[in-house]
């Protein structure tokens, strides 16, 4: 179960995990739950009533899903959360994401370079029901928040969607025509604020993400986004259904519940090494 497949990285994480569970011989059904707390939940009556052997997830909400997954759990289902955790540790076997507060701090490092260490900029945020929003905004803030010579002039909630992130750009852009540069929350609303940006003749402006989209890299290789930090989404996909395999042949997966994975800086000095969320030397 993951958001929208309309987001790529939410696609790749659904096929990486269904091809590597078929893989081990399972039978894979995948859902999307829309980030919609309440078809989630029916989804997991679903996958409760089918009797899966273990559940995949990419929540819809730090705090609505830990009764869905306590639901399963206490059917004697293990569930393995992937990219966003939830604020309840010992109902889930595995909670594996991102090491998304390393992964802002380093591309947010590569920025205030491109920048030039100085700018008036604005920031695009994520969904505010999923911890990663505000994880990725603090993370940016420690490394920009260092220098007196940034000023930000707007900050704008776009949900991690590409549409809201082009209005919400195009809005900022009439208010504040002198920004340089723009924080983005992942790469789909960094798409969006790249296209109105060069809608209004502004593909100077210093852009960067979080995810490691091939539409970023796209960008990134056309200079009109300065970097993204690459989610290793395929491979954390992988881990957990790995470790629900373990799970359920050996009764633990022999790891800590939470765990995280380093993410990569990418600029346009290695982002031809980037394709569909893998990174290779």
């Amino acid at each position: 179960m993951t958001p929208s497949h309309s987001n790529p990285f939410f696609k790749t994480e659904a096929d990486a995990a269904s091809a590597k569970a078929k893989e081990l011989g399972y039978e894979v059904k995948t859902a999307s739950h829309d980030d919609d707390p309440t078809k989630q939940a029916e989804l997991f009556d679903s996958a409760i009533a089918d009797k899966a052997a273990a559940i995949i997830c990419d929540n819809a909400g730090a705090d609505v899903t830990v009764e869905a997954v306590q639901k399963a759990k206490d059917a004697g289902i293990p569930t393995f959360l992937i990219d966003r955790e939830i604020n309840k540790e010992g109902v889930a076997i595995s909670q594996i994401v991102a090491n998304n507060y390393q992964g802002a701090k380093a591309i947010a490092e590569a920025w205030v370079e491109a920048m030039g260490e100085k700018g008036k900029y604005a920031e695009l945020l994520g969904k505010e029901t999923d911890t990663n929003a505000g994880v990725r905004s603090a993370a940016f803030h420690e490394v920009i928040d260092q220098y007196d010579t940034f000023e930000m002039v707007a900050v704008q909630t776009a949900n991690w969607e590409q549409t809201q992130g082009y209005e919400k750009t195009e809005t900022i852009l009439q208010s504040n025509p002198d920004i340089t540069g723009i924080i983005c929350g992942n790469d789909t609303m960094a798409v969006g604020a790249a296209e109105a940006c060069a809608a209004a003749g502004r593909s100077d402006i210093k852009i960067i993400g979080v995810d490691g989209s091939d539409e970023a890299a796209a960008l990134i290789k056309e200079g009109k986004m300065t970097g993204t930090a690459l989610q290793q989404c395929a491979l954390i996909a992988e881990m957990a259904v790995e470790q629900a395999d373990k799970y359920l042949k050996e009764g633990s997966t022999g790891l800590p519940e939470k765990q995280l994975v380093d993410c990569l800086a990418i600029t346009a000095d290695n982002v031809d090494n980037l394709k569909a969320f893998v990174y290779k030397e």
